[in-house]
């Protein structure tokens, strides 16, 4: 008496373009490149927010995780 779909649900494709492929692999690279750079390299000599060292502070253990020398 049960309908053989109860219980079942169907999966949905999605439709990826390659414009839209392009966009997202973009964004993926440049927000990785972002947390590389405050991750590995700011050290305050070549900080962004000048000689604070927040940045290095607030990273400190990542780094030391990832193995990036820092001191």
């Amino acid at each position: 008496m049960t309908s053989p779909d109860i219980g079942r649900s169907r999966a949905t494709a999605i439709d990826f373009s390659g414009t839209k492929a392009a966009v997202w692999l973009s964004l993926t690279a440049f927000f990785a490149l972002v947390v590389l750079y405050f991750v590995g390299m700011d050290q305050g000599a070549t900080s962004v927010f000048g000689n604070s060292t927040y940045v290095h502070e607030f990273v400190h253990d990542a780094r030391h995780l990832l193995g990036f020398p820092c001191h």
